[in-house]
C-alpha cells in the first residue's frame, strides 16, 4: 500500500561532558586545571533521495537517534564528536513538528535540513579558572541534543494533476502522453498509488503530470481511497479534470464533475480554485449530442474543454498543448515555508529542569529543552536577553533558584550561557 504519512521521533546526540582534571608533571609544583572539553553530539539530518517514492520505511522504524559526543579528558584533550544521522526521504516530503503542526522544512529541493542539532560539548574545568578560583573542581555537562516528535507528509511535486472518478481514463491518458506505465483494467480502484510521468513538449521543454487516484463522493470524509491522495493535489499548478462523457456506467458526467469539485472544496477550499481544464473522455462511446451538450455546459462555466479518446491518443496532444500553454502563465509549484514553532511546544508541560551547585555562588541549570529555546540568544543584545529572562521566569527556573538561596552577583550557568544573577 502506498504510504504518504508517517510519525517518528528524532533525537540528536548529546554533547560529551567536560573533564575535571589537573596537570601533573614532575618538578611542576602547581600545574593547574587542564580538563578538556566534551565532543559535540551528532545532528539528525534529512536528505532528499529520488530513488524513494513512499514513506513506507518509516512504518517499521519510529525512533531515530544520532550518536552522543564523548567526554573530554585530562591534558586538554577534546572528546570526539558524535556521528551525524542521515535520514533519506522522497522529494516533496513536508516535515512538521507534531504538537503544533508547524512546518519545519519542505524537502522539495536538494538542500539538507538539520532537523535536530546535536548538543555542544561541556567545557572542561580549565575554562573556569580565575585569579580567585585557581583550582575549579567542576566542569560543564554536555548539552542534550534536540529532540522532536515529527510528522512526515509526502506531497507529490507535479505541475499537472489528473483528477476525476475511478475508471474515467486517468491512467490511460498518462500512459499515452508520458513514459509512465500504470496498471490499467476495467474495474474501479485499479490505481492504488499516484503515478508520475514526464510529458515532453520539445527540446528543453517538459512538465510533470500526476495521476491522482481514487476520488469519489465522500473522499474528503475518508470514503474510498481518495482521502489518501487529496493532499497530493495541493502542489499541482493545474488540474486536468477527466470526465466519462459517455455516461457508459450510468453516471451523469455533469453530476460527476460537480461532485469531484465539491470534494476538493471540502478538503481544502484552495483546491477548488485551482485552474482546471476539462477533458471529456470515451468519446468513442458517446453520442455527438452528449459531447456537445457537456462541452457547452463546461464552457458556460468559463472553463476550457477538450474531447479525447485516451486509449487511441485521439485529442491527447491537443490537451497537452493546452496544459503547456496554461502552465506558462501560472506561478511555480507551491513550496511550504518554514514556520516558527510555538514556545509552548518546546517548553514541555512537565517543565522539568535540574539545578546543581558545584560551589558557593555558582549554579548550573540543565534541561533537555533549554538548547532549543536559547540557541538563538545573543548575550550582547538587550532584547535577546529579555527573551531569555522571560523563558527562565515562565519555566520556573528563577523561582527554583530563589528557593535555593541564590544571591545578587551569583553566577548562573545555562549550558553555553553564563551570567550574574540580578534580582
Amino acid at each position: 500500500m502506498f504510504a504518504d504519512i508517517a510519525r517518528i521521533k528524532i533525537k540528536a546526540g548529546s554533547g560529551g561532558d567536560g573533564a575535571v582534571a589537573f596537570h601533573r608533571e614532575k618538578y611542576v609544583a602547581s600545574g593547574g586545571p587542564d580538563g578538556g572539553d566534551g565532543g559535540k553530539g551528532g545532528d539528525v539530518i534529512f536528505e532528499v533521495d529520488d530513488n524513494l517514492a513512499t514513506l513506507a520505511d518509516f512504518r517499521y522504524k519510529r525512533k531515530y537517534a544520532a550518536k552522543n559526543g564523548l567526554p573530554g579528558e585530562g591534558g586538554k584533550k577534546h572528546g570526539k564528536n558524535g556521528e551525524d544521522l542521515i535520514i533519506r526521504v522522497p522529494r516533496g516530503t513536508v516535515i512538521r513538528e507534531l504538537t503544533s503542526g508547524a512546518v519545519m522544512a519542505d524537502m522539495s529541493k536538494t538542500e539538507r535540513f538539520v532537523a535536530a542539532r546535536g548538543g555542544r560539548g561541556g567545557w572542561g574545568n580549565r575554562h573556569f579558572a580565575t585569579p580567585t578560583r585557581q583550582a575549579p573542581r567542576f566542569a560543564k555537562p554536555g548539552a542534550p541534543g534536540e529532540e522532536w516528535e515529527i510528522s512526515l507528509e509526502l506531497k507529490l511535486i507535479a505541475d499537472v494533476g489528473l483528477i476525476g472518478y475511478p475508471s474515467v481514463g486517468k491512467s490511460s491518458l498518462i500512459s499515452v502522453v508520458s513514459q509512465a506505465k500504470p496498471k490499467i483494467a476495467d474495474y474501479h480502484f485499479t490505481t492504488l498509488s499516484p503515478n508520475l510521468g514526464v510529458v515532453y513538449m520539445g527540446e528543453g521543454s517538459s512538465f510533470v503530470i500526476a495521476d491522482i487516484p481514487g476520488l469519489i463522493e465522500g473522499a474528503a470524509d475518508g470514503i474510498g481511497l481518495g482521502h489518501e491522495f487529496l493532499r497530493h493535489i495541493e502542489r499541482c499548478r493545474l488540474l486536468i479534470h477527466i470526465v466519462d462523457v459517455s455516461g457508459f456506467e450510468g453516471r451523469d458526467p455533469k453530476e460527476d464533475f460537480e461532485k469531484i469539485n465539491d470534494e476538493l472544496r471540502r478538503f481544502n477550499a484552495e483546491l477548488a480554485e485551482k485552474p482546471q481544464i476539462v477533458a471529456g473522455n470515451k468519446i468513442d462511446m458517446a453520442e455527438p449530442e452528449q459531447i456537445e451538450d457537456f462541452k457547452s455546459w463546461i464552457e458556460a462555466k468559463g472553463l476550457e474543454y477538450h474531447s479525447i479518446c485516451a486509449p487511441i491518443s485521439e485529442g491527447t496532444q491537443e490537451l497537452m498543448n493546452a496544459a503547456w500553454n496554461a502552465l506558462q502563465k501560472l506561478p511555480p509549484v507551491k513550496e511550504y515555508e518554514a514556520e516558527d514553532i510555538p514556545l509552548e511546544s518546546i517548553v514541555k508541560n512537565d517543565g522539568c529542569f535540574k539545578i546543581t551547585q558545584p560551589e558557593a555562588g555558582c549554579f548550573i541549570v540543565e534541561a533537555a529543552w533549554f538548547p532549543r529555546v536559547l540557541k538563538g540568544v545573543d548575550t550582547d543584545d538587550y532584547e535577546s536577553l529579555q527573551y531569555m529572562q522571560r523563558v527562565l521566569e515562565k519555566s520556573g527556573v528563577f523561582d527554583a533558584l530563589r528557593e535555593r538561596g541564590i544571591k545578587e552577583g551569583d553566577t548562573v550557568i545555562v549550558y553555553d550561557i553564563e551570567f550574574e544573577y540580578v534580582p
